[in-house]
């Protein structure tokens, strides 16, 4: 029994892994891929382990650095591994598990505004349907060519069909097809707006606006905001004062704090509007997911809004088409213009693909299973955290947690991080004014309900003690 236990340390002791590399006519870059597979078959590699850096792994094979990336994003690709940002890489957990083979947990980035994953056989077997329609057509060649700018009339007119239930049926004129919704948002900055020039919007708002605005040399206002939306009288004086070219709004449970502008103040907000002749950029992301929205901006001031949405939030992550309504057909010429200049055109494969799902109801039913999920999500959510902290809808895809004292932003997520789960803070969402003790906590993505339980509760035992308790400050 003494020599079984003193050789247990050793037994735990694994050299490093490096993968072979062998395989005479094969690319590196797949060689290191078959390594990281064959590692995990053999177990040598176990579910969470982390990975050597890819400059690490770069210099113990001789290889440069490009290489070792992309073996790292086909690895990815393949669902092999995962990538927390500061953490570094891991082996992806199997569909259902939620430790490593050493029963440390594995890392859970609930910092992502995804929709949670698809896990119903009949769902997955009507998407898998829809991508073996696009190899039975009978010109694939027509999809491998450019395509018009702002997409086919066939692909305007399922654009059409999906946003018919918030916004009708605008004309096909004024529609374009966009390679996701960061282009249209883009686009339409680049139309109405030049460098100096400012754009109102929430206090708080999406990241990726912010980003495009600096982008574009635009000077954002931020506005404040109550759990009906945003103040019409600081939208007011943001008018008389700054004389703005655009108003940007995620209306409907919005990022990050899943607020949902009320009609009254949505018709306010479109009457200021039309006064100071302000357009509004409507970004409605999440609009198919909630249950009674209120009107959409594009259906109270068609004239000024330039209504965007897209399949992302509401059908898969990867599905990078959005669709953007202009206020008329002129509007839209200008817009496709801009396209040209940057993204030229939404991938033509990927568009039909969309426009199949969108045809046979796939979409439909991927919408429906996403708000069951985000629903029972949502519930878990409730069930384990404190509700006087939690700002939420139960559709919405995420939650805005507000800490209690003596936890700061920094504090949490330095916990967090250290506990493998991710979160954002609010800095990163601060157009104006201190950024608020608070972090966003999204729900969907690749982890299964058990992964998220058990990142829900750490965040709930953490909110319980003092920062101390875990050592940071």
């Amino acid at each position: 029994m003494t020599a079984r236990r003193a050789t247990q340390p050793r037994a735990k002791e694994r050299p490093a892994w490096l993968p072979e590399l062998s395989d005479g006519g094969k690319p590196a870059y797949l060689a290191i891929v078959d390594g990281i597979t064959a590692g995990i078959k053999s177990g040598r590699l176990l579910p969470g382990e982390r990975l050597p850096t890819q400059r690490a792994l770069a210099g113990q094979l001789d290889l440069d650095y490009t290489t070792v990336a992309r073996a790292y994003g086909e690895a990815r690709r393949r669902g092999l591994i995962d990538s927390t940002v500061g953490r570094g890489t891991f082996v992806r957990a199997p569909d259902g598990a939620a430790e490593r083979g050493d029963g440390i947990a594995a890392p859970v980035d609930l910092s992502m505004n995804l929709p949670p994953e698809p896990d119903d056989p009949a769902l997955l077997e009507r998407m898998r349907q829809g991508i073996g329609y696009l190899q039975q057509l009978g010109d694939l060649r027509a999809l491998l060519r450019y395509q018009e700018f702002g997409g086919s009339p066939n692909d305007r007119e399922a654009g059409i069909r999906w946003l018919s239930p918030r916004i009708g049926e605008p004309a096909q004129d004024r529609i374009l097809v966009c390679p996701g919704a960061q282009s249209a948002i883009l686009a339409a900055l680049a139309s109405l707006t030049r460098p100096g020039d400012v754009v109102c919007t929430e206090a708080l708002t999406y990241p990726g606006f912010r980003a495009q605005a600096a982008h574009c040399g635009v000077r954002l206002e931020g506005l404040p905001f109550d759990s009906e939306g945003i103040d019409p009288d600081a939208f007011a004086r943001a008018c008389r004062t700054q004389t703005p070219k655009a108003l940007y709004c995620n209306p409907t449970l919005q990022n990050p704090t899943t607020t949902t502008i009320s009609e009254a103040r949505r018709r306010a907000i479109v009457a200021l509007a039309r006064h100071h002749g302000v357009a509004i950029i409507e970004d409605d992301a999440y609009g198919r997911l909630a249950r009674q929205p209120p009107p959409a901006f594009a259906v109270l001031a068609p004239e000024l809004t330039y209504y965007i949405s897209g399949l992302a939030k509401c059908v898969a992550s990867g599905l990078r088409i959005a669709y953007i309504v202009a206020p008329d057909a002129r509007h839209a010429a200008r817009l496709a213009a801009t396209f040209h200049a940057t993204t030229v055109m939404a991938a033509p494969l990927m568009a039909a693909l969309a426009t199949r799902w969108i045809a046979d109801g796939t979409a439909d039913a991927a919408l429906a299973a996403i708000l069951r999920e985000a629903t029972a999500r949502q519930q878990l959510a409730a069930e384990l955290l404190d509700p006087a902290w939690m700002v939420t809808q139960p559709e919405a895809l995420h939650f805005w947690l507000r800490l209690p004292e003596p936890w700061s932003r920094v504090a949490l997520m330095q916990h967090l991080r250290n506990s493998g789960i991710g979160v954002v803070v609010s800095d990163a969402f601060t157009v104006s004014g201190p950024p608020p003790e608070a972090v966003r906590v999204c729900l969907g993505g690749p982890a299964g309900r058990p992964e998220l339980k058990r990142a829900l509760e750490t965040l709930a035992n953490a909110l319980d003690r003092a920062p101390a308790f875990y050592g940071v400050i």
